[in-house]
């Protein structure tokens, strides 16, 4: 095996595949169109709402957008789901938890 380097999530997934832990589905197409409708659902942006920034993290953000390659927009969005969804944590939350 190549030495890689893996993240924790990429080496359990790894051990997964290499320890044959994974099993088929009954119906892959009905699997493949539950799942693209989740997806679809999850992106979907049908809101819309205004907020005021400092100009100063306005231009930071634009710049880490920019730095991105993507629309300075979808970044505020992508950190707002992220953070909704559990996935992003504040750093004082983060002092609060044990990371396993």
């Amino acid at each position: 095996m190549m030495d890689y380097k893996l993240d924790q999530e990429e080496r359990e997934l790894l051990n997964s595949i290499e320890n044959e832990t994974w099993e088929s589905v009954e119906n892959v197409e009905n699997e493949i169109k539950k799942h693209r409708e989740i997806a679809k659902n999850t992106l979907k942006k049908d809101k819309r709402i205004n907020i005021r920034l400092s100009s100063k993290d306005l231009e930071a953000l634009k710049t880490h957008a920019v730095e991105l390659g993507i629309p300075y927009q979808t970044l505020v969005s992508s950190i707002l789901h992220q953070y909704v969804s559990g996935r992003l944590v504040l750093a004082e939350d983060k002092k609060s938890h044990k990371v396993v």
